[in-house]
C-alpha cells in the first residue's frame, strides 16, 4: 500500500485545481532507472488507468502505481515539505537503503 500525509492531499488537491484538472485526476507514482543512487522516484498527475496498474486511495486521494514500480514503493508514505532546505513532494520508503544527498534517487 502507498499513503499519503495530510499536507501532501492539500498540496495535491491545490495544484489539480491550479491547473484546472479533471475530478477523475489521479496522482501517479512510478520508479525509474537513474540519479546518483540508482532509482529515481517519479509523480505526475494522470486520469488514465493502465492494465498493469495497482489503485489505492488514502485521504480520499487515488494513487497509481504501475506494478514494477510497487515492488520498489510497497510501505512508501507520499509527503509534502515546503521547508528551507526545498519545496516539494517527498517519498518516505521505508525499502530504500540508501539515499542520495538530495534524495532525488535511492538504492535497495
Amino acid at each position: 500500500m502507498i499513503t499519503i500525509t495530510e499536507r501532501a492531499k492539500n498540496k495535491a488537491i491545490e495544484l489539480i485545481q491550479k491547473e484546472n484538472k479533471n475530478m477523475d485526476t489521479f496522482i501517479r507514482v512510478s520508479v525509474e532507472g537513474g540519479g546518483c543512487s540508482g532509482l529515481t522516484y517519479k509523480l505526475e498527475f494522470d486520469h488514465q488507468l493502465h492494465d498493469n496498474d495497482k489503485v489505492f486511495e488514502d485521504k480520499g486521494i487515488q494513487i497509481v502505481v504501475d506494478k514494477k514500480s510497487f515492488l520498489y514503493l510497497i510501505g512508501t508514505e507520499l509527503d509534502y515539505t515546503d521547508g528551507l532546505n526545498g519545496k516539494g513532494f517527498v517519498f518516505n520508503n521505508p525499502n530504500a537503503a540508501r539515499t542520495c544527498g538530495c534524495g532525488e534517487s535511492f538504492a535497495l
